[in-house]
């Protein structure tokens, strides 16, 4: 395994191996990795040649007052999980390396970028979308691997893609979870016991939702206030938001529908959780 800090380096090296005819799968991090992120790992491993992860806490996606001085930074630990799933190279740039500008040239998707969590965090998006742009630009993958928890995150990414003719494919796995439920993030580090099994009831309540809808239930607003209610009982859980949304264009619904989106932003304790499911289409 390779790790690599330099843009330049990493672009020559892909270089070769694409005159080897190797495919490669892309799996971009900001680091403090789980079996979320082991599982994207294992699909790239699966599916291609060659897989490169890379590792990079994004200044870009962080507003003044979130946690990016202390977001988890792991790196040690992080190249252990890739060299034991077979990760050929891990790309480890410095802030100078991918933001060479002071005042830089940025990517902003509309309309997906201002709801739900952006309507919260005014720019992290517009970060996420440039600093996917910068990476799929200097790894050029065949396919990329986004995990479901951040379904937002990856709509943006796949129209951003779109809309600028960025080839490759992207594909996005489902959440992994811990028994209870709670959905693997690295914001989980932040999480007391307590409040571990506190922020459980986010997917209760997702579960709780897909529940009703299978009962016959599709008054979104109803559905809405029944996932809040529940949520209500834990004085851990502050709710950021509660919406039914269509899985592709992100516009609230009135009535559930198949397919659609049922997400949540809450706060649990100081800690800032976001989970998601889409209702399968056999629930309607």
């Amino acid at each position: 395994m390779k790790m690599i800090k330099k843009i330049a380096a990493l672009k020559k090296e892909i270089k070769a191996l694409r005159q080897k005819h190797k495919t490669i799968g892309f799996v971009p991090t900001m680091g403090a990795l789980h079996a979320g992120h082991v599982k994207l790992i294992r699909c790239a491993r699966k599916q291609n040649s060659i897989v490169i992860v890379s590792i990079f806490v994004n200044p870009a996606q962080f507003g003044p007052a979130e946690d990016f001085k202390k977001y988890p930074r792991t790196l040690l630990n992080d190249a252990a999980v890739c060299r034991k799933e077979g990760v050929d190279i891990i790309f480890s740039p410095s802030v100078a390396q991918m933001y060479p500008s002071v005042r830089g040239t940025y990517v902003t998707v509309e309309g997906l970028s201002n709801v739900l969590c952006g309507a919260g965090r005014p720019g992290h998006f517009r970060g996420v979308a440039t600093v996917v742009t910068k990476l799929m630009n200097i790894v050029e993958p065949d396919t990329m691997y986004l995990g479901q928890k951040d379904a937002q995150q990856a709509a943006v990414v796949k129209r951003m893609a779109r809309d600028l003719f960025i080839s490759g494919k992207i594909r996005v796995i489902p959440t992994v979870r811990q028994k209870n439920g709670l959905a693997l993030s690295s914001r989980n580090a932040y999480l007391s016991e307590k409040e571990k099994n506190d922020a459980a009831s986010l997917y209760q309540s997702l579960m709780l939702a897909q529940k009703l809808v299978k009962s016959g239930l599709n008054d979104a607003g109803l559905i809405i206030r029944r996932m809040k209610g529940l949520l209500a009982k834990f004085k851990s859980v502050k709710i950021d938001y509660v919406s039914v949304l269509d899985a592709q264009t992100f516009i609230p619904l009135k009535k559930a529908k198949r397919g659609c989106l049922v997400a949540l932003a809450a706060r649990v304790g100081k800690t800032r959780l976001i989970d998601n499911i889409v209702i399968p289409k056999s629930s309607l």
